[in-house]
């Protein structure tokens, strides 16, 4: 079993966290005409005639402060936008705790087209907040779907990344229900089981997500409840879920003036990358799919020098043909690494970043949302308020209290949408910043991974052809 130790740090991090989950709130969108700025100094939108502004974000460092309330923390200063990822390991790297986590043993339960595969589990950790130190679940596939549902029903309307899980393929399960030990029912399982597994070290290796009581009851209870309508949560409709929430923010009305050209600048190296990583997973595909090819052939060739040898008169020659036959055999069984290694090493890791990637654009999508709900509470101000100017022209003092209860509602509002949307916009911050070190790890390790494995197989490849060369010398 394999067991890959993935960590999060900082203590402090947890109650930040735990207070940043508290606010769930709902984003609402509708229509308006105007143009507003997020330019907080220059945006005469957001000017009021009624008292002057209270701080509206926080310190985006848990390590420098320690909040008592959501109050505190909504109080606090604003993010330092010249962040980097180096200052965020540093933060990362004051505490350290382990969690170690693996899918393995792929099980099919039932028959028929009611079967499906149960995955078993394991953790191993050094958490206080888990009942034991090791421990193992079983869980099927729809399980997986459902956690990510409930994270990101609560998580992803503050900005966080909620790594996506793997496709669904009902082709691939459909074979597996028919004959789980047919080799590509193998294939199929194997790389679902993987994926599996990086899914959910990617979750439990993210502070805050690794405190939701639904991803702790997803790894310590022995019977979760029948996760239902996930068929939107995977594949193709994962995407069609992110790319419909984009269209919603690109028919927004109220045009978005953006005064933070980090935002501007990293959503478009996110769409350009997720444009490359795409290109170069067609090609990674057609690759693997090559080597396949290769295989069979190489099959088939081996099958045929042996032939060739076996009906040959001269003793030296058919030897030689019969061995040869031999090193084509072994060099099949080569193709077959080199295209698993194209496969599980390479095109899956492209794959699951065409994925996280989608993510990371529906986080920035949240941040837009947030200041749609903003700038639209803003109209709704200054309606109120030129609806309060009239009635005090028209000398009508008994609506006149409402009105003004009404303004000071919708001055809270505002104030609070306010705050939302800094807070929303330090965490996208640090989230995208977190996202490029794991990428930055991800490839790095992944690459290294794939070039070792191609070495390997030249290596044995040059040995293969070596102890060959004095067979091919001894013809006569």
């Amino acid at each position: 079993m394999l067991l890959v130790t993935k960590k999060f740090h900082n203590k402090s991090e947890f109650e930040f966290m735990k207070l940043f989950a508290a606010r769930n709130d709902s984003f609402l969108s509708a229509d308006a005409n105007v143009e507003l700025s997020t330019d907080k100094s220059g945006s005469s939108a957001r000017k009021e005639p009624s008292g002057p502004r209270h701080a509206s974000s926080f310190t985006p460092s848990p390590a420098a402060m320690q909040p008592t309330s959501l109050e505190q923390v909504q109080a606090t200063a604003e993010p330092n936008p010249l962040k980097t990822c180096e200052n965020l390991s540093k933060e990362e790297a004051k505490d350290s705790f382990d969690v170690d986590v693996a899918v393995t043993n792929p099980e099919k339960v039932g028959d028929g087209m009611n079967a499906y595969v149960a995955y078993k589990v394991s953790t191993r950790t050094s958490l206080p907040m888990f009942r034991s130190k090791v421990f193992s679940v079983r869980r099927r596939f729809s399980d997986f779907l459902g956690l990510y549902e409930k994270l990101s029903v609560k998580q992803s309307l503050h900005g966080c990344i909620i790594p996506p899980p793997p496709e669904k393929s009902v082709v691939g399960m459909t074979k597996v229900k028919v004959g789980m030990d047919d080799p590509s029912s193998v294939e199929f399982v194997e790389r679902r089981r993987a994926a599996l597994e990086r899914y959910l070290q990617r979750v439990v290796s993210h502070p805050s997500l690794l405190q939701d009581p639904d991803v702790r009851e997803f790894l310590e209870r022995e019977d979760l409840p029948r996760a239902v309508n996930t068929q939107a949560l995977s594949g193709a409709g994962f995407l069609k879920m992110i790319n419909k929430a984009s269209d919603a923010v690109n028919k927004m009305t109220i045009k978005m003036n953006e005064s933070d050209t980090w935002f501007e600048d990293k959503f478009q190296e996110v769409e350009n990358e997720e444009q490359q990583l795409r290109k170069l997973h067609v090609v990674v595909d057609s690759l693997v799919n090559h080597r396949k090819e290769l295989c069979g052939n190489t099959a088939v060739f081996a099958k045929s020098l042996a032939m060739l040898g076996n009906s040959e008169d001269n003793t030296a020659l058919s030897r030689a043909l019969s061995q040869l036959a031999e090193v084509e055999d072994k060099m099949e069984q080569l193709h077959q690494e080199q295209a698993a290694s194209d496969f599980f090493i390479f095109a899956e890791l492209l794959g699951d970043y065409i994925r996280l990637l989608g993510a990371v654009r529906g986080c920035f999508d949240q941040r837009m949302r947030a200041w749609q709900r903003w700038q639209e509470a803003q109209s709704t101000l200054q309606k109120k308020r030129e609806a309060e100017a009239k009635l005090l022209w028209a000398n009508k003092p008994d609506k006149l209290q409402q009105a003004k209860e009404e303004i000071t509602e919708w001055e809270a509002r505002v104030t609070q949408y306010e705050r939302d949307f800094d807070r929303i916009g330090m965490t996208v911050r640090k989230e995208v910043l977190r996202f490029e070190k794991e990428k930055a790890k991800d490839f790095k390790s992944q690459i290294i991974k794939y070039l070792e494995a191609m070495l390997q197989s030249q290596q044995r490849l040059i040995k293969f052809w070596e102890a060959f060369l004095p067979e091919a010398k001894a013809i006569a």
